[in-house]
């Protein structure tokens, strides 16, 4: 026990607060990217009543794209292809094993990890969109296979344009995106 104890002792301080600028444009990146995501949902045509084209990963992949714009998690191929494969897994899991909802919100989550290291696009919040696919309820559990492509596929590639825009606006050199596409 002590040596668990002894390994959670810390080794360093709490970062220093970023600038306020880096603050503004994360805010910024955030705000116009969500706000995108939200509206194509009523571009692309009427919605069924409770069902809404922004899907709660995206936040987290937000706070990835604008806040944290160089790490290897907020990087092109991490965003999209990682919230890709994990909605196709949680679907597809939902599918063979929806009947058992506990179940299948664990194998989605841990395929949808192993996936992603398996293919180097470890994305964080697309652990979300596969849990998503197996609790998400009946209007996304109805969509199938289509919830893959709308709203995960549309709506990365939304916050992916805009973090494109945003992230390079900067004169920072600091806040280039992206740090490398493949």
């Amino acid at each position: 026990m002590k040596f668990y104890l002894r390994r959670m002792k810390p080794k360093a301080a709490c970062p220093p607060r970023p600038p306020m600028k880096k603050i503004l444009w994360s805010w910024l990146g955030a705000f116009v990217g969500i706000y995108l995501v939200a509206n194509l949902g009523q571009w692309m045509g009427p919605v069924e009543p409770g069902h809404m084209f922004v899907i709660g990963s995206f936040g987290a992949s937000a706070v990835l794209v604008y806040g944290a714009p160089m790490a290897d998690f907020s990087q092109p191929r991490n965003l999209i292809l990682g919230n890709l494969l994990s909605a196709l897994i949680g679907v597809s899991v939902w599918q063979l094993v929806g009947d058992n909802p506990v179940l299948a919100s664990a194998l989605a989550v841990s395929l949808a990890i192993a996936a992603m290291h398996l293919t180097r696009t470890m994305h964080p919040p697309a652990g979300a969109a596969a849990l998503i696919a197996v609790i998400g309820g009946d209007s996304v559990q109805r969509l199938g296979y289509l919830y893959a492509v709308t709203p995960v596929l549309l709506g990365s590639l939304a916050l992916l344009l805009v973090a494109l825009v945003i992230n390079n606006l900067s004169s920072n050199p600091k806040r280039h995106y992206p740090r490398y596409w493949i």
